[in-house]
């Protein structure tokens, strides 16, 4: 890697050299603050004209600084803030030289650069207040390659939108692994923080399906990775929240795709049977290929939304199935055929079915074509969007439980913190920690198997209780609390802390470790300032 030495923008700035010098030479240049928070507004570069400097360097794409409002929310809704230009690269050397140009400015310059994909961040990782803010589907094109061979892959940008990469792989009979529940996303996004669905348990994250990156680190290096080359940045950037470098390209596993999926949904009134199920299935060698679940708080008694993916000529029964009033749990799974399988698929289900307690009543089986069943969140987008109820705030929890720890969680969160008919997802299903990679940047609870509990609720415009963002934001505010005094053991997915000592908490033993690698790849802190795990310093020296 190329690693600069000592540049100013400045040149004739000849007495600030010689402070930098000796400062240098000493060893003090800068540091990483490990005590501090990030302030909520940050400046421009140190009293320089960003617009003419970022101007002066020579790109394929070009920086915009007349539509910041784009850049300025995401998909949280609840933060803004406006950063100072938007790189549109056409090229990865156009964001190697702005980092590298950025880098060189030394750590005076309080500049930041914060890649953005399609800005699904809950509150405001992607933000660069007063930096640059990369849109990173300018990468997006043609240069998406499937490689088909004994072991099939596809190289893409970082850029590139999960869904295309669905439909071209799908062309040659491919498709990658693990997914997300929703696929509007980008590579570097998911990758940045892990990507996680009901195909996690057997074949792990996304972030466990890698085979290669090319990352711009900090300091503007452009460096290709993988477990044999360049191995620590490539563990690092995995779930690295952005903080050691921007995913530029990335090799992703493929696998025959499938055409079609049987799609099941089951109901369960006994929250201990339902996850003896899950958990029976999760660690089964022949079991279904998908496998979630969520919560159904409706105090009204009729169930409206839990079988809504399915044909309206489904069992009379099942549709007038009533909750009286109680917390249910619904399964779901999916098992993946093609046409010629049929009956061999349907005999394996049969038997898995078998095996499990849910009501009897309340099952139902549907056939779709994958795509579909993949893209299936899209559809529901849609029409909130026709609504005008999908760029709403969505204060959105999401955490990783220990299985020793679920049925206390579930006792008091399902049954009296959650009193009220939700007004959003609640995801729960088991994973399988031997699936995750344990040298990436991402935090898990320590045992076998845990849990992810996605709490994915949105607050309703001029809502009062129990829709507003107000009483979202507490309600998930007394389910961390209640994690804590019980002592459930639990880590943030996709985190959110305010503080360093938050920080240290949540990465625990493993602090030591991401910070160092902050310091090699990141040594300003010059990345993804948004997500506010790290703050430049610099001698008071160099500010007199």
């Amino acid at each position: 890697m190329r690693t600069p030495t000592i540049c100013f923008l400045r040149q004739n700035n000849t007495i600030f050299l010689r402070i930098f010098m000796v400062l240098f030479l000493s060893g003090i240049t800068a540091n990483i603050n490990l005590g501090s928070n990030l302030p909520s507004t940050a400046t421009s570069a140190t009293d320089l004209d960003v617009q003419s400097w970022l101007n002066s360097l020579s790109l394929d794409g070009h920086f915009s600084f007349h539509d910041l409002h784009r850049v300025s929310k995401d998909f949280g809704n609840q933060h803004q803030s406006v950063p100072s230009a938007i790189l549109q690269p056409k090229s990865v050397s156009d964001i190697a030289a702005t980092l590298k140009h950025v880098f060189q400015m030394g750590p005076s310059s309080k500049l930041k650069v914060a890649a953005r994909g399609h800005g699904h961040s809950l509150r405001g990782q992607s933000h660069a207040p007063g930096g640059v803010v990369v849109d990173m589907k300018s990468l997006q094109g043609p240069e998406m390659r499937i490689h088909i061979g004994k072991v099939p892959y596809v190289d893409v940008s970082g850029g590139e939108l999960w869904i295309n990469i669905l439909h071209e792989s799908l062309k040659y009979g491919l498709a990658p692994k693990s997914w997300t529940d929703y696929l509007h996303l980008t590579v570097g996004g998911t990758l940045s923080n892990a990507g996680i669905s009901g195909q996690a348990f057997r074949h792990g994250p996304q972030i466990s399906n890698v085979h290669q990156l090319e990352i711009v680190t900090g300091k503007g290096d452009v460096v290709t990775c993988s477990e044999k080359q360049n191995a620590d940045l490539f563990h690092a950037v995995l779930g690295g929240l952005g903080q050691f470098g921007i995913i530029t390209r990335a090799r992703i596993a493929l696998e025959p795709a499938p055409k079609m999926v049987k799609w099941i949904r089951a109901l369960y009134s006994d929250f201990s049977i339902f996850t003896k199920d899950q958990e029976l299935l999760v660690s089964a060698e022949k079991t279904f290929d998908y496998i979630e679940g969520f919560v159904i708080i409706n105090r009204t008694g009729l169930l409206n939304n839990w079988r809504s993916s399915f044909n309206p000529q489904d069992p009379l029964q099942a549709s007038q199935f009533r909750s009286d009033g109680r917390t249910l749990f619904c399964l779901e799974l999916t098992k993946n055929f093609n046409p010629d399988e049929t009956n061999t698929v349907n005999q394996e289900v049969k038997s898995l079915l078998s095996r499990l307690s849910y009501i009897p009543s309340t099952l139902f089986m549907s056939e779709v074509p994958y795509l579909e069943f993949l893209d299936r969140v899209h559809v529901s987008e849609m029409k909130l969007r026709s609504k005008g109820l999908w760029e709403v705030p969505h204060p959105w929890l999401n955490l990783l439980i220990p299985r020793t720890g679920i049925h206390d969680f579930a006792k008091e969160v399902f049954g009296n913190i959650l009193t009220d008919s939700s007004n959003g997802p609640i995801l729960i299903y088991p994973l399988n920690k031997s699936k995750w990679d344990n040298r990436t940047s991402v935090v898990t609870p320590g045992e076998d198997v845990f849990y992810l509990v996605a709490f994915l609720s949105s607050a309703l415009p001029s809502s009062s209780r129990p829709d507003s963002l107000e009483h979202l934001l507490d309600q998930n505010k007394r389910i961390l609390d209640f994690c804590t005094t019980a002592g459930i053991g639990m880590k943030q997915y996709l985190p959110h802390y305010t503080t360093q000592e938050e920080w240290r908490a949540h990465f625990g033993p493993q602090w030591e470790a991401f910070a160092q690698r902050k310091s090699m790849y990141d040594p300003f802190a010059i990345l993804a300032p948004g997500q506010r795990i790290f703050q430049r310093e610099y001698p008071y020296a160099m500010l007199t």
